[in-house]
Protein backbone atom coordinates (compact mmCIF):
# COMPACT_ATOMS: atom_id res chain seq x y z
CA UNK A 1 0.00 0.00 0.00
CA UNK A 2 0.94 3.65 -0.29
CA UNK A 3 0.01 5.26 3.00
CA UNK A 4 -0.42 8.89 4.01
CA UNK A 5 0.53 9.39 7.66
CA UNK A 6 -0.70 12.66 9.17
CA UNK A 7 0.86 13.12 12.61
CA UNK A 8 2.55 16.18 14.14
CA UNK A 9 4.26 14.36 17.02
CA UNK A 10 7.85 13.59 15.96
CA UNK A 11 8.34 10.54 18.17
CA UNK A 12 5.04 8.82 17.34
CA UNK A 13 5.22 9.80 13.68
CA UNK A 14 8.67 8.31 13.25
CA UNK A 15 7.69 5.12 15.08
CA UNK A 16 4.58 4.62 12.93
CA UNK A 17 6.41 5.51 9.71
CA UNK A 18 9.26 3.08 10.42
CA UNK A 19 6.84 0.31 11.37
CA UNK A 20 4.76 0.71 8.20
CA UNK A 21 7.90 0.95 6.06
CA UNK A 22 9.20 -2.27 7.62
CA UNK A 23 5.99 -3.96 6.48
CA UNK A 24 6.90 -3.12 2.89
CA UNK A 25 4.59 -0.18 2.31
CA UNK A 26 5.43 3.32 1.07
CA UNK A 27 4.72 6.13 3.53
CA UNK A 28 4.34 9.88 3.02
CA UNK A 29 4.52 11.56 6.44
CA UNK A 30 2.93 15.01 6.78
CA UNK A 31 2.88 17.05 9.99
CA UNK A 32 0.49 19.87 9.09
CA UNK A 33 -3.09 20.04 7.86
CA UNK A 34 -2.03 22.11 4.84
CA UNK A 35 0.58 19.59 3.66
CA UNK A 36 -1.73 16.66 4.37
CA UNK A 37 -4.62 18.14 2.41
CA UNK A 38 -2.36 18.80 -0.57
CA UNK A 39 -0.92 15.28 -0.51
CA UNK A 40 -4.36 13.67 -0.14
CA UNK A 41 -5.66 15.46 -3.23
CA UNK A 42 -2.51 14.80 -5.26
CA UNK A 43 -1.86 11.09 -4.70
CA UNK A 44 -4.28 8.14 -4.86
CA UNK A 45 -3.47 6.65 -1.47
CA UNK A 46 -4.47 3.18 -0.37
CA UNK A 47 -4.95 4.34 3.22
CA UNK A 48 -4.70 7.46 5.41
CA UNK A 49 -3.64 7.43 9.07
CA UNK A 50 -5.03 10.71 10.37
CA UNK A 51 -4.32 12.61 13.58
CA UNK A 52 -7.16 14.90 14.65
CA UNK A 53 -5.26 17.69 16.40
CA UNK A 54 -2.79 19.37 14.04
CA UNK A 55 -0.88 22.63 14.59
CA UNK A 56 -2.67 24.46 11.77
CA UNK A 57 -6.06 22.81 11.67
CA UNK A 58 -8.22 19.76 12.30
CA UNK A 59 -7.87 16.32 10.80
CA UNK A 60 -11.67 16.15 10.73
CA UNK A 61 -11.74 19.07 8.30
CA UNK A 62 -9.40 17.17 5.96
CA UNK A 63 -11.58 14.07 6.23
CA UNK A 64 -14.79 16.00 5.62
CA UNK A 65 -13.38 17.66 2.50
CA UNK A 66 -12.22 14.32 1.12
CA UNK A 67 -15.65 12.77 1.59
CA UNK A 68 -17.45 15.81 0.16
CA UNK A 69 -15.25 15.48 -2.91
CA UNK A 70 -16.27 11.83 -3.24
CA UNK A 71 -12.85 10.44 -2.27
CA UNK A 72 -13.44 6.97 -0.77
CA UNK A 73 -9.87 6.41 0.53
CA UNK A 74 -9.94 4.38 3.77
CA UNK A 75 -9.11 6.49 6.84
CA UNK A 76 -8.05 5.38 10.30
CA UNK A 77 -8.12 8.15 12.89
CA UNK A 78 -5.28 8.29 15.42
CA UNK A 79 -5.98 10.48 18.43
CA UNK A 80 -5.21 10.93 22.11
CA UNK A 81 -8.80 11.89 22.82
CA UNK A 82 -10.67 8.90 24.21
CA UNK A 83 -14.09 10.51 24.39
CA UNK A 84 -17.08 8.70 22.89
CA UNK A 85 -18.21 12.00 21.35
CA UNK A 86 -14.86 12.33 19.52
CA UNK A 87 -15.16 8.80 18.15
CA UNK A 88 -18.72 9.38 16.98
CA UNK A 89 -17.74 12.67 15.35
CA UNK A 90 -14.87 11.02 13.49
CA UNK A 91 -16.95 8.09 12.30
CA UNK A 92 -19.79 10.37 11.23
CA UNK A 93 -17.30 12.43 9.23
CA UNK A 94 -16.40 9.32 7.23
CA UNK A 95 -13.61 7.56 9.13
CA UNK A 96 -13.40 3.78 8.78
CA UNK A 97 -11.71 2.97 12.07
CA UNK A 98 -10.34 4.61 15.21
CA UNK A 99 -7.24 4.06 17.38
CA UNK A 100 -6.64 5.85 20.65
CA UNK A 101 -3.06 6.78 21.57
CA UNK A 102 -0.97 5.14 22.83
CA UNK A 103 -1.60 2.08 20.69
CA UNK A 104 0.21 -1.12 19.84
CA UNK A 105 1.89 -0.98 16.43
CA UNK A 106 0.96 -4.58 15.65
CA UNK A 107 -2.68 -3.72 16.30
CA UNK A 108 -2.31 -0.78 13.92
CA UNK A 109 -1.00 -3.14 11.24
CA UNK A 110 -3.91 -5.52 11.74
CA UNK A 111 -6.44 -2.69 11.47
CA UNK A 112 -4.74 -1.32 8.36
CA UNK A 113 -4.99 -4.70 6.67
CA UNK A 114 -8.62 -5.19 7.73
CA UNK A 115 -9.70 -1.74 6.52
CA UNK A 116 -7.83 -1.90 3.21
CA UNK A 117 -9.15 -5.42 2.58
CA UNK A 118 -12.73 -4.16 2.78
CA UNK A 119 -11.96 -1.71 0.00
CA UNK A 120 -10.07 -4.09 -2.26
CA UNK A 121 -11.66 -6.16 -4.97
CA UNK A 122 -10.41 -9.17 -3.05
CA UNK A 123 -12.14 -8.80 0.30
CA UNK A 124 -11.80 -12.30 1.70
CA UNK A 125 -9.09 -13.04 4.29
CA UNK A 126 -7.98 -16.26 2.55
CA UNK A 127 -7.26 -16.44 -1.18
CA UNK A 128 -6.71 -19.66 -3.10
CA UNK A 129 -4.45 -19.12 -6.06
CA UNK A 130 -4.01 -22.43 -7.83
CA UNK A 131 -2.34 -24.72 -5.29
CA UNK A 132 -1.52 -21.82 -2.96
CA UNK A 133 -3.46 -20.76 0.12
CA UNK A 134 -2.77 -17.09 0.86
CA UNK A 135 -3.78 -15.66 4.25
CA UNK A 136 -3.59 -11.94 3.55
CA UNK A 137 -4.10 -10.66 7.10
CA UNK A 138 -1.42 -13.00 8.46
CA UNK A 139 0.83 -12.56 5.44
CA UNK A 140 1.29 -16.29 5.10
CA UNK A 141 1.36 -18.46 2.00
CA UNK A 142 1.02 -22.21 2.15
CA UNK A 143 2.01 -24.37 -0.83
CA UNK A 144 2.06 -28.18 -1.21
CA UNK A 145 5.81 -27.99 -0.53
CA UNK A 146 5.42 -25.93 2.64
CA UNK A 147 5.26 -22.27 3.64
CA UNK A 148 6.41 -19.63 1.15
CA UNK A 149 8.37 -16.78 2.72
CA UNK A 150 8.16 -13.31 1.13
CA UNK A 151 9.95 -10.09 1.99
CA UNK A 152 7.98 -6.98 2.93
CA UNK A 153 8.21 -5.47 -0.54
CA UNK A 154 7.38 -8.76 -2.23
CA UNK A 155 4.22 -8.83 -0.13
CA UNK A 156 3.45 -5.24 -1.10
CA UNK A 157 3.63 -6.12 -4.81
CA UNK A 158 1.59 -9.30 -4.36
CA UNK A 159 -1.13 -7.50 -2.38
CA UNK A 160 -1.27 -4.77 -5.01
CA UNK A 161 -2.06 -7.44 -7.62
CA UNK A 162 -4.40 -9.45 -5.38
CA UNK A 163 -6.48 -6.39 -4.53
CA UNK A 164 -7.06 -5.96 -8.25
CA UNK A 165 -7.65 -9.58 -9.22
CA UNK A 166 -8.54 -10.01 -12.91
CA UNK A 167 -7.52 -6.41 -13.63
CA UNK A 168 -4.33 -5.27 -15.32
CA UNK A 169 -2.06 -3.41 -12.90
CA UNK A 170 0.42 -1.05 -14.52
CA UNK A 171 4.05 -0.66 -13.54
CA UNK A 172 3.27 2.90 -12.44
CA UNK A 173 0.51 1.68 -10.09
CA UNK A 174 2.89 -0.78 -8.44
CA UNK A 175 5.57 1.91 -8.12
CA UNK A 176 3.07 4.15 -6.35
CA UNK A 177 2.55 1.41 -3.77
CA UNK A 178 6.30 0.99 -3.21
CA UNK A 179 7.65 4.53 -3.16
CA UNK A 180 6.97 7.61 -1.05
CA UNK A 181 7.58 11.26 -2.00
CA UNK A 182 11.25 11.97 -2.56
CA UNK A 183 12.24 8.34 -3.05
CA UNK A 184 14.44 7.52 -6.01
CA UNK A 185 12.71 5.03 -8.28
CA UNK A 186 14.97 2.56 -10.04
CA UNK A 187 13.77 1.74 -13.53
CA UNK A 188 13.72 -2.05 -13.11
CA UNK A 189 12.48 -2.35 -9.51
CA UNK A 190 9.02 -3.65 -10.41
CA UNK A 191 10.43 -6.20 -12.84
CA UNK A 192 12.83 -7.43 -10.16
CA UNK A 193 10.09 -8.01 -7.62
CA UNK A 194 7.76 -9.63 -10.14
CA UNK A 195 10.59 -12.01 -11.07
CA UNK A 196 11.23 -12.84 -7.41
CA UNK A 197 7.54 -13.48 -6.81
CA UNK A 198 7.30 -15.80 -9.79
CA UNK A 199 10.24 -17.84 -8.52
CA UNK A 200 8.54 -18.25 -5.14
CA UNK A 201 4.87 -18.73 -6.03
CA UNK A 202 5.10 -20.01 -9.62
CA UNK A 203 5.55 -18.31 -12.96
CA UNK A 204 2.00 -19.12 -14.03
CA UNK A 205 0.46 -17.15 -11.15
CA UNK A 206 1.32 -13.70 -12.57
CA UNK A 207 0.61 -12.86 -16.20
CA UNK A 208 2.43 -10.16 -18.15
CA UNK A 209 0.34 -8.01 -20.47
CA UNK A 210 3.13 -6.70 -22.66
CA UNK A 211 3.44 -2.97 -22.71
CA UNK A 212 0.57 -2.57 -20.21
CA UNK A 213 1.30 -4.28 -16.90
CA UNK A 214 0.68 -7.41 -14.86
CA UNK A 215 -2.35 -9.44 -13.79
CA UNK A 216 -3.37 -12.18 -11.37
CA UNK A 217 -6.41 -14.05 -12.62
CA UNK A 218 -9.02 -15.80 -10.52
CA UNK A 219 -8.92 -19.37 -11.81
CA UNK A 220 -11.17 -20.89 -9.16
Amino acid sequence: MRVLLVEDDDTLGQAVRDHVLASGHAVDWMQTAEDAALAATTVAYSLILLDLRLPDGSGLDILSRLRQAGNPVPVIILTAHDQISDRIEGLNAGADDYLVKPFNLDELTARMIAVSRRYGSNSVPVVHLGDLEIKIAERRIQSPAGEVILSGREWAVLECLLHRTNAIVSKAQIEEELYAFGSEIESNTVEVYISRLRKKIGRDKISTVRGVGYKIEDRT
